[in-house]
């Protein structure tokens, strides 16, 4: 687990308290309301940066072109050839369906990855993961000034390669989108990092949500075997995030209007402070 990776920045006066929020491909379905939810809150001038993922969009569409693909500890490993569609599903489809959806309903959002604008660049630190990488820069500069024009950034999670990676060839890398949420929290020194699942929390050995976790028992939950694949992904990021931002949410993104609720004070789920 690296919790000492520092995300360069450039620095920039914050506008305003800021949220950033993990969308989760399995936690969009026909019935739910998230979109529905962040056109409603950015109508109420709150700020969001939203990182989107899609890894079972990925796997569909590699299955159709007959191209394998495996995990190690909940990442996807990632060849050359996969990353093209990688970047294609995610970038392109899977990006900009989550954008016009929000333009349908009235609200205002840039898509992206990480790639536009040199908003994140990312270094390969486990070769075994191939063309797979960590968050080391963001380019808040960048989602400031989206923000500042009344947009929600949209991001995808491919970024630049650092120019370690360039020399090697390896233009882009694609990277866990709980790792790109995590990063750019850090970098805006968010207000409150929230993940929507496809789970209602953390859950303790039988079974139960657990409603409050701190970095401390969260590390030894983590190092106990209790947490695996995507969730041992996104309790690091968890950790990772909360060297700079107060609160993070890990929530159920397929309950009705949860986001709404969440911003009310009113959502379930497990909460993690630093301490």
């Amino acid at each position: 687990m690296n919790l000492g990776t520092e995300v360069q920045q450039q620095e920039m006066k914050p506008e305003g308290k800021i949220i950033v929020i993990k969308i989760g491909g399995s936690t969009l379905g026909g019935t739910d309301t998230t979109i529905e939810d962040l056109v409603t809150l950015q109508k109420k001038k709150v700020s969001m940066v939203v990182a989107h993922g899609g890894a079972q969009v990925v796997t569909d569409w590699l299955g159709r072109l007959g191209i394998s693909t495996s995990f190690v500890g909940g990442l996807r490993v990632t060849d050359k050839q996969s990353l093209e569609v990688v970047t294609a599903v995610l970038a392109g489809l899977v990006n900009k369906e989550l954008v016009a959806a929000i333009e349908v309903l009235g609200g205002k959002a840039i898509g992206m990855c990480g790639v536009d604008g040199g908003l994140t660049e990312a270094e390969i630190k486990r070769p075994e993961l191939g063309l797979a990488g960590e968050v080391t820069k963001v380019n808040v500069n960048l989602l400031r000034a989206l923000l500042k024009a009344g947009y929600i950034p949209i991001i995808a999670p491919i970024s630049l390669g650092t120019a370690n990676e360039m020399e090697k060839g390896i233009k882009s890398v694609n990277v866990n989108a709980d790792n790109v949420a995590s990063e750019i929290a850090v970098a805006l020194k968010a207000q409150k990092l929230i993940f929507l699942t496809d789970v209602n929390g953390i859950h303790d050995s039988s079974g139960k949500v657990i409603s409050h976790l701190t970095t401390q028992t969260m590390e030894q939950l983590n190092s106990s075997g209790a947490t695996s694949g995507g969730m041992t992904v996104k309790v690091e990021a968890c950790l990772r995030a909360l060297a700079k931002v107060p609160v993070v949410r890990i929530i159920d993104g397929r309950a009705p209007h949860i986001l709404l609720r969440e911003m009310e004070g009113k959502g379930m789920g497990t909460t993690i402070t630093k301490g």
